[in-house]
């Protein structure tokens, strides 16, 4: 059989040769570190046998399919020291998350605290080195069902009736058998570093109707300087985190009558909201964006014919009846904007048309999946659409991509990668809208003008939008912590189901590509984001309060009004510390509010209408007159803003 490598070279090997034995062939290096394989884009384990002319890619932990199986793996080793300790255990589902695994476990009567996740790491750690394999076995459906029948776990039971009849995949390492898909790694030796983090609860199936079970979450590394560099990211992660900072620095908040994941934006969060779109208006005013607004709500009639409501009602909010008609707080802006297109008759000349909004959306999200900034039920979305033919579709999605370096660059963002997600062909008509040609078509164009972009990108299959492929924008803070920031989205599917159309140059009728772009997401993420990305020291130009002026003594609150205003009127936000305290607990209240920069007045200043100032964790930075400390405001925004 004949084995294409990623980088197109082709070797021969005998029928049935396992993923391992090629990677052994390849160095003995690698074969150590090899942890799965992908074969004809599927992740499979190393030992199981290819019996016919495939593609392969050989993963390690630096492939982000390499550590989900190592994760998925450490869940069934966390899963078999859990039953020694606890014999009468039942076990739910325990798959790898964003960062480890954890799996949802039912006790009993027993309980599980945090003090007995360190004799469950020493158990896992004492059968890893056991290195047991990680076996694979395929059982008929009814043999499935008997072993857990005999077991009494109504959970593998529940998993097995939505499972279709045939062979079930079984996988034992040591004494623990589980029903899982795989796969896994080859043996329980190559996790070296274990961490148990957490311990929640979850419903089962996440359904608040049904039992509470226990959720443990963990992670596990090749080597133990891996898991202590995360565990230190971590703790400065706690330091950062964005609904610590988010009350500190008094940005937004929740209260229980306005309901949970709606989110409050304080005085200091509208500054961070309006200096946000500032920015993207700005910036797609000089791309050639025109600005449109939508209302909150609409029909369900326009949400069926967009494909929402057959696609994504579940994460919806429930229809209102309004004078015998069914309407919808809108999940997306798109189908609005696709509505404003049509009424605009345009022709080729006009293409592309962009249209822009930060138009609010509502998401039904699951209460428990519900997290500070990053997980809402209220979105403010830097939304757009364009539409355009399909010979302009390359240059505006490059275009799309220089606006997202733009803002990487502006935020400090270093470390990125485009997670672009395709569709599966056995899922059209289900998860899919069903044009295969239109799919390949389509992502070939995406995939096409990543690579002319010369952005970093990784191809996910089967995870496309229904309507067309997909990108997530993964960014990583200062920290290290990776975030979803973004999408950006071709859609060849709905514009044809609203009719749109553009009068071509031999005057037909012809139906627009569509783009749809959220380069700064939405208000709520990006924002937490920015928050732990920054630790809440926000560069000059975003920062709620820029400047802080401190008073000596009250004699002087009348030219720190006079100087306050003066700023105000320059753009230049202020505020006065007008308490009746020492000069010395003044600086350190601001130091802890994080404001850039301190202007300390007595009677000097007064007199010579100037200003001494300090800098935010630098120190003095002398006395100035207050035109030098505007230009040095004014430059330094400048500065940050255009690179």
């Amino acid at each position: 059989m004949i084995i294409t490598f990623p980088d197109n070279k082709k070797r021969e090997y005998p029928d049935g040769t396992t993923s391992f034995e090629i990677a052994k062939s390849i160095s003995e290096g690698l074969a150590r570190i090899v942890l799965a394989a992908k074969v004809n884009g599927e992740v499979r384990d190393l030992t199981r046998p290819i019996q016919v002319d495939s593609t392969l890619e050989l993963l390690t932990w630096e492939q982000p399919e390499g550590k989900s199986t190592f994760w998925h793996s450490s869940a069934h080793l966390m899963a078999e020291a859990l039953e020694f300790y606890y014999p009468h255990i039942k076990f739910w589902v325990g798959p790898p998350v964003e960062n480890g695994f954890y799996y949802d476990v039912d006790l009993g009567d027993q309980t599980i605290t945090h003090e007995d996740l360190g004799k469950i790491e020493t158990k896992m750690r004492e059968l890893a080195q056991a290195n047991h394999q990680y076996i694979r076995k395929e059982i008929p459906k009814p043999e499935a069902i008997a072993y857990f029948t005999e077991k009494g776990d109504e959970y593998k039971l529940d998993l097995l009736s939505n499972l279709e009849d045939g062979n079930i995949t079984f996988y034992t390492q040591g004494s623990f058998t589980d029903l899982c898909r795989g796969p896994h790694i080859p043996s329980t030796g190559s996790i070296k570093a274990i961490k148990l983090l957490n311990i929640a609860g979850a419903y089962w199936k996440g359904d608040e109707k049904n039992k509470q079970l226990t959720r443990i979450y963990g992670i596990t590394f090749p080597k133990q300087k891996e898991l202590d560099e995360y565990l230190a990211m971590l703790e400065e992660a706690k330091k950062r985190d964005h609904r610590k900072l988010g009350k500190e620095l008094e940005i937004y908040t929740f209260d229980e009558d306005v309901g949970p994941g709606l989110p409050l934006w304080l005085p200091n969060g509208a500054v961070l909201i309006e200096q946000l779109e500032r920015l993207a208006k700005a910036t797609e005013k000089k791309a050639g964006y025109k600005r449109v607004r939508t209302p909150h709500l609409a029909k369900g009639t326009m949400y069926l014919t967009s494909g929402h409501l057959p696609y994504y009602e579940e994460s919806m909010f429930p229809s209102m009846n309004i004078e015998g008609e069914k309407y919808f707080l809108k999940p997306m802006n798109c189908p609005h904007h696709h509505k404003i297109f049509k009424t605009l008759n345009a022709s080729y000349r006009d293409l592309p048309v962009r249209l822009a909004e930060y138009g609010t959306c509502y998401r039904y999200e699951q209460s428990g999946e519900l997290f500070g900034l990053m997980r809402v039920r209220s979105l403010q979305m830097n939304d757009a659409h364009i539409y355009c033919t399909e010979e302009q579709f390359a240059q505006e999605f490059k275009a799309v991509n220089e606006m997202y370096l733009k803002y990487f660059r502006i935020f400090g963002i270093e470390k990125y990668v485009m997670r672009f997600s395709t569709h599966s062909a056995n899922k059209l008509g289900k998860k899919y809208v069903n044009e295969p040609e239109l799919w390949l078509k389509t992502e070939a164009m995406v995939r096409n003008a990543l690579i002319e972009s010369k952005i970093p990108y990784i191809e996910v299959p089967d995870e496309s939008a229904f309507y067309g492929p997909k990108i997530d924008v993964q960014v990583w803070s200062a920290i290290g912590r990776e975030f979803t920031l973004a999408t950006n989205q071709v859609d060849f599917a709905v514009p044809a189901r609203f009719g749109l159309t553009y009068r071509a140059a031999d005057n037909t009728l012809k139906t627009p590509l569509c783009i749809h772009r959220a380069p700064l997401g939405t208000h709520e993420r990006f924002i937490g984001f920015l928050i732990e990305h920054f630790a809440g020291n926000f560069p000059l130009w975003l920062t709620p309060s820029q400047v802080i002026i401190l008073p000596i003594s009250d004699k002087f609150n009348d030219y720190a009004h006079d100087l306050s205003q003066e700023l105000n009127n320059s753009d230049i936000r202020s505020l006065i510390d007008e308490r009746d305290e020492k000069i010395g607990k003044k600086i350190r209240d601001a130091e802890l509010k994080k404001i850039p920069y301190m202007l300390i007045v007595g009677e000097k200043e007064a007199e010579t209408q100037s200003v001494a100032v300090r800098k935010h964790g630098e120190g003095d930075k002398g006395a100035m007159t207050k035109e030098n400390f505007k230009t040095l405001i004014q430059q330094e925004i400048e500065k940050q803003l255009n690179v």
